[in-house]
This record gives C-alpha cells, sequence and structure tokens, in this order.
C-alpha cells in the first residue's frame, strides 16, 4: 500500500534531510517562535484590557527576538531559513505589536488619528528592517561605519513607542490631550525609525572588555535588572528618556569619526583632494 505522503526532498536538490539536522540548529528557531508567540498574546491582552501584562509580553517578545540571532551565532546554529523567520518575525514584535498594543490603549481615543499613527509605526518599522538587511549585504561600506546604526534600531522604536503607556502607569492621568500628544509621539517615533540618523550600535563594545571594569559592569546589569523587576515601569521610563537623549550625542560622535577617518585618507592619499571628478 503506498504512504499517503512523499519523503521531503530539501529544496534545491541539496542540503542535510530532516532527520540529519542537530538539534541545536532548532533552538534559536524555537525562541523565535516564543517570541512571536509572545507578541500576539500581548495584542489579545490588551484588547482584553489587561494592558500591564500586555506591555509585559511585548517587551519578552522583543528580548526574545533580540537574543535568537546572538544564540544562533554562539551555537553556530545560523542557517537561511533561521535568519527569513527571524526577519518576519521582527515586523510582529518590533513593529505591529508595541503599536496594536499603544493604539488598544491610547491611541483609540484619538478616532482614526490613533489608526494611522499605529500603522505608520508599524510600516516604519517595516522599512526600517528591509533597509538593515540590505545594509548588512552592502560590502562597500567602511568597516567602522557598521558600527552605527541607520535611525533608530527597530528594537529601540519598539522600547520607545511603548514611552507614553509607561508615563500612564506610573500615575499620568491619560486625557484627551494626553491621547493626542502619544499619536504626535508615534509618528516621531516612526520618523526615527526611516531618518538617516547614525545610532551607535554598541556590536564592537561587547567583543572585548578589559579586566578591571569585568566587576563594574556585572554589578550595574544586576542593579539594572533588580530596579527592573521592582520599579519595571519606572525603570523603563527613564531607560527611554536616557535612550532620547543618547540620540544627539551619537550623531555627533558619527560626525567627528567621519571628520577623523577623512583627514586619515587624506595623509594617506595627499593628492586625492585636487583630483578632478
Amino acid at each position: 500500500m503506498p504512504r499517503p505522503f512523499s519523503s521531503f526532498e530539501p529544496h534545491g536538490g541539496g542540503g542535510p534531510r530532516i532527520r540529519e539536522i542537530p538539534f541545536r540548529m532548532l533552538i534559536p528557531n524555537l525562541i523565535t517562535v516564543l517570541a512571536i508567540c509572545a507578541g500576539l498574546s500581548g495584542i489579545r491582552l490588551a484588547f482584553e484590557d489587561r494592558f500591564e501584562t500586555a506591555v509585559v509580553m511585548v517587551l519578552i517578545a522583543a528580548f526574545l527576538d533580540g537574543i535568537d540571532g546572538r544564540l544562533a551565532r554562539a551555537l553556530k546554529a545560523t542557517s537561511r531559513f533561521g535568519a527569513q523567520m527571524d526577519s518576519l518575525a521582527d515586523i510582529v514584535n518590533f513593529g505591529a505589536a508595541p503599536a496594536l498594543v499603544t493604539y488598544a490603549f491610547l491611541l483609540d481615543g484619538t478616532g482614526p488619528f490613533g489608526w494611522m499613527a499605529a500603522l505608520i509605526f508599524t510600516i516604519a518599522c517595516g522599512l526600517r528592517l528591509a533597509r538593515f538587511n540590505v545594509l548588512d549585504e552592502d560590502d562597500d561600506r567602511p568597516a567602522w561605519q557598521a558600527e552605527y546604526f541607520v535611525g533608530v534600531p527597530a528594537p529601540a522604536g519598539a522600547l520607545l513607542v511603548l514611552l507614553p503607556t509607561y508615563l500612564v502607569f506610573n500615575g499620568v492621568v491619560p486625557g484627551p490631550a494626553y491621547a493626542y500628544g502619544s499619536v504626535v509621539f508615534t509618528l516621531l517615533v516612526a520618523l526615527l525609525l526611516v531618518s538617516r540618523l547614525p545610532v551607535w550600535s554598541a556590536k564592537t563594545m561587547g567583543k572585548r572588555i578589559p579586566r578591571d571594569a569585568f566587576l563594574p559592569i556585572i554589578l550595574g546589569v544586576m542593579i539594572y535588572v533588580l530596579l527592573l523587576v521592582n520599579y519595571p515601569w519606572v525603570t523603563l521610563t527613564v531607560s527611554a528618556l536616557a535612550y532620547l537623549v543618547f540620540l544627539p550625542f551619537s550623531a555627533r560622535a558619527y560626525t567627528l569619526r567621519s571628520r577623523r577617518e577623512q583627514a586619515a585618507e587624506v595623509q594617506l592619499d595627499p593628492i586625492k583632494p585636487y583630483e578632478t571628478p
């Protein structure tokens, strides 16, 4: 009797069969799936008026979505399938989930303006992620520019767009003016996502840590986690505001670095500035 389903053949005629894939290859993909589940659960909880739990689920989704790629590289479990799945999860966890939670909590009271702001933020997040994927494949960029994001990264955008919600959880009374102000703030964060603002990525910071800074860093992370557990909304509010303050300093640092790199090129090739195009 023939089997109802034929055996699986890998696309393209190559690659390992399913039974030959090691379990460590599945771990990052499982975390990505859990992140999607957390983000979608946050949306459901928001429409059930359980807003604090909804925001927590969105933040958990953003956290899981932020570590799955790093875990895949640490386990040497990267794959094209995982990269594509992670990109699709990003638009849910960093775009749709925080936008819809904010809409259900605050923006719904502004009529169509709130829905338009939520849509624009989600679309801006998708554009930001697409641009990141394109720049990540650009081998012609100078190596030092890889230390900076072009525009606010999507995880930071998800953290920032929830700032009006954090403030309400801290005791701010959300009146009509506050709701319309939240619409403006949501559009501002969307603009930061698609802007050309250089934002320091801190990618090189974790590669080499000075020995004398090892214990202070562990202590600082522990204190931040304790504050986040005991005073979550105050800690998240201060974190979001600190990130906004950090942005102009990041742009200034990029400008100074660009000038130094241009000056170094002139010293190496002094004839270059006088060449005609």
